[in-house]
């Protein structure tokens, strides 16, 4: 069961009498609101909260009427579960603590700063028989779900994702790829089913800005399908949308306005009158009412519960991990994708 109400969480795992001991490392503007779901899910326990700032802390635990860590490792020792926010640079380091000390993670996106870190946490949670869950949070968005069901009875052809902020503060200490394309790499990862055989990318950043601020990849797959993927953080309007371009439909999925339509084609017909004729048909998508990050805490506990593994586990996070580093490698230095990095790519996924 990929996600569930919680209330049911006593008669779906009546062997476990006690909550979910969870805490949270890092509370910035991602580890704010997982506090705030947490604080409110049935069979969870919030233990506490870590974080740099000890004004931050102190006043979040006091909000939420849990305790403040100074030192995440102390956390560590309370809790049989973590949920980690803090900078990609140290996801390697606060992941691999919580692993070794025996307790389930999850991690937000990108799964750490290179592919040499994902790496070790993927090999850490195999060794410590724990869970490594991915905050890729679009794959819980009730819009990214219906987007999925549809396309199960289509004939994809092609695939589009505009992903676009105007500039911030947040999360500059990785390029536009990792911080938002990332998202749209998992999503058509998932859609498709299927390798990358072929990559373009290019991409320019702003003149106060050391990343790439601005980028756009054309991913071509082994089953045909051709992916455009477009992410920019320098746009002044914000834009989260994916088009399906199928054989006999073009499906549009908006994940800020909580929309998924289908538009289809409608062979013409004699009409009574000649001045009038219905040229198509726009088919509105029912889709869920849940916060995508409430889906996925959800989800979490009730794999810890249940011990099943994630949806977007370890493994899932270091294959789009290897793909937006080839995208990021290419827009940077405008060199053509070579067979060493393709079968880079398409390396098994590491031992569970």
């Amino acid at each position: 069961m990929q996600h569930g109400d919680l209330a049911e969480y006593s008669r779906l795992y009546p062997q476990r009498s006690k909550p979910i001991r969870v805490g949270v490392v890092g509370i910035g503007h991602m580890g704010q609101h997982h506090t705030r779901v947490l604080s409110r899910l049935k069979g969870v326990e919030l233990v506490g909260v870590s974080d740099v700032s000890v004004e931050r802390g102190l006043e979040t635990a006091s909000q939420y009427r849990t305790r403040f860590f100074e030192d995440y490792r102390e956390l560590f020792k309370y809790v049989d579960a973590v949920c980690i926010a803090v900078p990609t640079r140290l996801h390697h380091q606060v992941g691999l603590a919580a692993l070794n000390a025996g307790v389930h993670v999850l991690i937000e996106k990108p799964i750490a700063a290179s592919i040499a870190e994902a790496e070790d946490l993927v090999n850490a949670a195999a060794e410590n028989d724990c869970l490594l869950q991915v905050g890729h949070i679009e794959r819980f968005n009730p819009v990214f779900q219906s987007l999925s069901t549809v396309l199960k009875t289509e004939n994809l052809l092609a695939l589009e994702a505009h992903r676009m902020s105007p500039y911030s503060n947040r999360a500059n200490d990785v390029s536009v790829v990792l911080d938002l394309m990332i998202h749209d790499i998992d999503l058509m990862l998932e859609l498709t089913g299927s390798d990358v055989v072929r990559l373009t990318s290019s991409g320019s950043r702003s003149e106060d800005s050391g990343n790439l601020d601005y980028v756009t990849a054309t991913l071509g797959f082994a089953s045909g399908v051709v992916a455009t993927l477009t992410a920019s953080k320098v746009t002044h309007r914000k834009t989260r949308k994916i088009e399906a371009h199928c054989k006999r439909s073009l499906i549009s999925a908006d994940f800020l306005n909580q929309e998924t339509l289908v538009h289809r084609h409608i062979t013409a017909q004699t009409s009574p009158h000649p001045l009038y004729r219905q040229d198509g048909l726009i088919e509105r998508v029912a889709t869920a009412n849940i916060e995508p990050l409430q889906a996925e805490l959800e989800h979490f506990v009730q794999c810890i519960c249940g011990g099943m593994q994630p949806s977007v586990c370890g493994q899932q996070a270091l294959r789009a991990l290897r793909l937006a580093s080839l995208i990021e490698e290419m827009a940077l230095d405008g060199q053509a994708w070579k067979t060493t990095d393709l079968a880079e790519l398409q390396k098994p996924m590491l031992p569970v």
